[in-house]
């Protein structure tokens, strides 16, 4: 019978962490408890001081015309950490467990080659943030960190000497879990900006969502029913590396025409050079932004190409919705138009009809607030495992 009430206090904890805040009839419809049941399960984590109740959504009519109340999990039943690397920067948050954000900071540090900077950096912040927030490491469940390479999701270990030189075969979840002290779960970029997005931004309310950043380098994330997509070995969703142009520039990865070489914030810059001087990515927004046709062509060009890819994608996956982040999102209409226009006349009219292509509404915090997420998703414990009065006196003995 224990066993019973902990899969269905596990399922309702699910839908909890995928959804931020959701009410009872939510649960019970997502999970196929019983009302009776999932109310059972709430009240006793509201008795923990794991859940509350946030103010009806008025938006929303319920059972009897009634707007429903939301659940959250109670901002003060612990904490959790997120990292977002950059290859020039590192971005760190504190938040409560309904991913409300505590304190947050931006360290400047070039970390490809410097692997080991980087983490003691990180982890002096991370210690730092929490001073700064009041929270004690005791009450923190988890960090969740997104890192701009491919991750092997069966070693944890950093595999692309090409992207970070620095990092190759380093485990960076358990270096920052032992310098921290707590729970560390590490994730590419790409796929933390997706769970943000999915849980926290333009991708709420979808089934299947594909996030797709463009940036420097061009990564997706793939987000099924509020859980990430990896694939086998954690490289679903590289779709930088895809090929266009069998004669086009050689990529760091080795190959030659990817994506990433025609679409990169780099490349539509140096395609500039020649007409426009040296250009940085809010340079060439700014201008196309003006009116300057030669940078609106760059940016349309690019569109196209992104969206004869994912049109692909549209037909092998059918996602219902396509949001777009990075910093080419700043974009906006001069992005979104033309990259619309190839998906549908590049994908199956099924498929094209049933999407949605968004642009992103994090913006650059799309991955910083999606390790977070990663975090909450993935720590479990003491959520799930503690029932009942012993459960609140786990928690206890956790922040004492």
């Amino acid at each position: 019978m224990a066993l019973l009430r902990e899969r269905n206090r596990e399922q309702v904890v699910d839908v909890l962490r995928r959804r931020g805040t959701v009410s009872r009839a939510d649960i019970a419809r997502e999970t196929g408890l019983s009302r009776t049941t999932v109310s059972s399960i709430v009240g006793t984590m509201q008795r923990d001081g794991l859940i509350a109740e946030l103010a009806p959504d008025r938006d929303r009519v319920g059972e009897g015309g009634r707007p429903p109340i939301l659940l959250t999990f109670d901002p003060s039943a612990g904490a959790l950490v997120g990292i977002d690397f950059g290859h020039d920067r590192i971005r760190l948050a504190i938040s409560d467990l309904s991913y409300g954000v505590l304190a947050e900071r931006e360290l400047r540090l070039d970390i490809d080659e410097q692997a080991t900077a980087a983490l003691e950096e990180t982890a002096r912040g991370v210690r730092e943030l929490l001073d700064d927030a009041g929270i004690e490491p005791a009450r923190v469940h988890g960090a969740g960190v997104g890192l701009p390479g491919p991750i092997d999701r069966r070693s944890g270990l950093v595999r692309s000497e090409a992207i970070l030189p620095g990092w190759v075969q380093l485990d960076p979840a358990a270096e920052l879990e032992e310098r921290l002290g707590f729970p560390v779960h590490l994730d590419n970029d790409a796929n933390a900006g997706a769970l943000g997005e999915a849980v926290l931004g333009a991708g709420r309310g979808y089934e299947l969502t594909l996030y797709v950043r463009l940036a420097a380098g061009v990564g997706a994330g793939i987000v099924f029913r509020g859980a990430i997509f990896r694939g086998a070995s954690g490289t679903a969703g590289e779709l930088g590396h895809v090929l266009v142009d069998p004669d086009g520039p050689i990529c760091r990865c080795g190959n030659r025409g990817c994506l990433e070489t025609l679409v990169g914030t780099g490349a539509l810059c140096e395609q500039l050079r020649r007409s426009h001087g040296d250009l940085d990515i809010e340079g060439l927004l700014a201008l196309a932004q003006q009116g300057d046709r030669g940078t609106r062509r760059v940016l349309q060009d690019a569109a196209r190409v992104v969206g004869r890819v994912l049109a692909d994608l549209c037909n092998t996956l059918n996602p219902d919705a396509v949001v777009i982040g990075g910093e080419l999102a700043d974009a906006g209409a001069l992005l979104l138009e033309p990259l619309q226009e190839a998906i549908w006349q590049h994908a199956i009219p099924a498929a094209a009809a049933s999407v949605t292509v968004v642009p992103g509404a994090l913006g650059t915090r799309a991955e910083l607030l999606g390790a977070l997420v990663l975090a909450g998703h993935q720590s479990r414990e003491p959520l799930i495992a503690a029932i009942g009065s012993a459960g609140a006196a786990a928690i206890r003995r956790r922040e004492g």
